[in-house]
């Protein structure tokens, strides 16, 4: 009997991890725990700037984190559409979970801790240069976690 973490964050692509882990544990018995790690994101202010483009200061003063309970919000609404996905007719044993931090660290050490035979996750295809700047949740993965990583394109 396997055990499957999958992380999604409401992409296509993490859609197609679902699809995949339910199609192993139909066929291998197991469970699914479907994972989405929250973060609160750092947003801009829309608050439209008149005339001259904004000065440094300005800019920084339109910055803000976004309220913890806004992604908890977004993070269940990403977990009800996940679980939307899987038919009723999959016998599949499911759970799912909000974790709390950088998606990597908290997913690849909530796998480690509940040991799983392995984790799936959807692979978003950025270039290689918005790769740089955000990381590659995927990527990370596989080079942090002590269990096999499965990356669905």
């Amino acid at each position: 009997m396997m055990n499957y973490l999958v992380a999604v964050d409401g992409s296509e692509s993490s859609m197609d991890a679902i699809e995949h882990a339910v199609d192993l544990i139909t066929q291998t018995g197991g469970s699914l725990l479907i994972v989405h790690a929250v973060e609160a994101r750092v947003l801009v202010d829309d608050a439209e700037s008149v005339g001259a483009a904004p000065t440094n200061t300005e800019v920084g003063e339109r910055i803000y984190t976004e309220d913890i309970t806004d992604a908890e919000a977004r993070g269940k609404s990403v977990l009800a559409d996940a679980e939307e996905t899987i038919e009723v007719g999959d016998d599949v044993d499911i759970e799912t979970t909000l974790l709390y931090g950088d998606p990597v660290e908290c997913i690849s050490s909530h796998a480690t801790e509940i040991a799983v035979d392995g984790i799936i996750v959807g692979h978003r295809s950025l270039s290689g240069r918005v790769e740089g700047l955000v990381g590659s949740v995927a990527k990370g993965l596989v080079e942090r976690a002590s269990v096999p990583v499965t990356v669905v394109k």
